[in-house]
């Protein structure tokens, strides 16, 4: 596989238990060389079986006239009783306004940006190598969805740095609406992979109809994985949420349906010795208005690369088969007694499949975090509300660890040479 798999720069640690995981520092070789020739280096990223990519103006002609999108335009006129022209022109303008527009200038931008912010946000940035591996070998085999957990903002940027840093392709990931009126901002993520939806678009047939074919094209063609976070925003306490399952049924339908022999869902676990975002989740969850995202708060927010926020710990799990998961509990030939182009509310049994794969994966999103001495800390100390005795506390803290290590926890402890599984 191409990239710094193995670069002597980086620093490498282990999981050790029944399981082990090298975790690199990819940040350690940018401290040492060219952030810029890092930019600009020859970018052959592993893609599905070796297509050609797919660009973003022919993706989006390829879904305009698409069958499926050009009946449900149809029955959405006679619906409405409006002209079929004036229907596809708005189809066309909510396309248009959703739509990704890679661009490798931009992802190079972007990624010499990244390294010097990250070097200065982080002490170290880690990445188990296995699970690069297994994702190189599944983005060539099948269509990937990758589904990181939820803490920041950070999340968004992290995954395409690493995939660019690895030589695998950029994701075209979901986000939301209100990211795309950010001055600057909300075009340039845009150009590095983003494509913009409504946070809610409940009883809108032609907006679900672009949507779903949006979404069912890009993973027919396998051109490039998609990510979105299956938790639907950022967690403000550090737990994980309940799933929102809108997307993640979106991207099992073309599974379902037949579209594709199989579909892989990568749990991803990140996790922040401190997020950027602490002081504003704690004011949000004493009572305070979340403030909107906007370019001056952005700017405004450059003060915090005088703060260091410690490590953060990227763990890749096991690719998903979505094929395997539903074999015997899904009856596809369902699918083939109604038109593709229809609307249908899916049946029980996959509502109830596609919940019970959501929480699955999010469990997975939990095993593989890795905690540090300040998570142990903190949980005690909530625990033995107001006070507790010093001398207690640390013999408290060591009991978790050691409980923590029996049940299989992954613990990034000071002094170790290891991570401890």
């Amino acid at each position: 596989m191409a990239g710094p798999v193995m670069g002597k720069f980086f620093l490498q640690k282990e999981i050790s238990g029944n399981t082990r995981d090298v975790f690199e520092d990819i940040l350690e070789e940018r401290r040492v060389s060219s952030d810029l020739l890092c930019a600009m280096k020859s970018f052959a990223p592993v893609i599905y079986q070796n297509l050609t990519p797919c660009h973003p103006s022919a993706l989006k002609t390829i879904v305009m006239e698409s069958d499926n999108l050009q009946q449900a335009i149809r029955q959405i006129s006679v619906e409405s009783g409006e002209p079929f022209s004036v229907i596809q022109k708005q189809a066309s303008r909510i396309l248009d306004e959703m739509g990704h527009n890679l661009k490798l200038g931009a992802i190079r931008l972007f990624a010499l940006s990244l390294s010097k912010i990250f070097k200065r946000l982080y002490s170290k940035v880690f990445v188990n190598l296995e699970g690069i591996q297994r994702l190189g070998k599944a983005i060539q085999e099948h269509p990937v969805v990758l589904m990181p957990s939820h803490r920041s903002y950070v999340d968004f940027l992290l995954i395409s740095y690493i995939m660019f840093i690895y030589d695998l392709a950029i994701p075209v990931i979901a986000a939301g609406e209100d990211l795309s009126r950010m001055k600057f901002v909300g075009p340039f993520l845009r150009m590095s992979g983003a494509f913009y939806i409504r946070r809610t678009f409940h009883g809108d047939k032609l907006y679900w109809a672009v949507f779903s074919e949006y979404v069912t094209t890009m993973l027919r063609s396998g051109y490039a994985p998609i990510e979105f976070f299956i938790e639907g925003q950022r967690s403000r306490t550090g737990k994980t949420i309940h799933p929102k399952l809108g997307l993640l049924n979106v991207v099992a339908e073309p599974f379902f349906r037949g579209e594709v022999y199989d579909l892989y869902l990568v749990p991803i676990s990140i996790s922040y010795e401190k997020i950027l975002e602490e002081s504003f989740h704690v004011q949000e969850l004493l009572g305070a208005q979340k403030s909107k995202e906007s370019t001056s708060g952005l700017i405004k927010a450059r003060k915090l690369l005088k703060d260091n926020f410690g490590n953060i710990h990227i763990y890749i799990g096991h690719p998903v088969s979505l094929r395997s998961m539903a074999s015997g509990i899904i009856n596809r030939s369902q699918y083939n007694l109604t038109p593709r182009h229809s609307f249908q509310r899916p049946s029980e049994d996959v509502l109830k499949f596609i919940s019970e794969t959501a929480y699955k994966l999010e469990l997975q999103q939990i095993a593989n975090m890795v905690l540090s001495p300040g998570d142990l800390i903190a949980t005690i100390l909530l625990q033995n509300l107001p006070v507790l005795n010093y001398n207690l506390l640390v013999e408290k803290i060591y009991w978790l660890r050691n409980l923590t290590e029996e049940f299989g926890g992954c613990l990034d402890w000071p002094g170790m040479s290891n991570l401890q599984r």
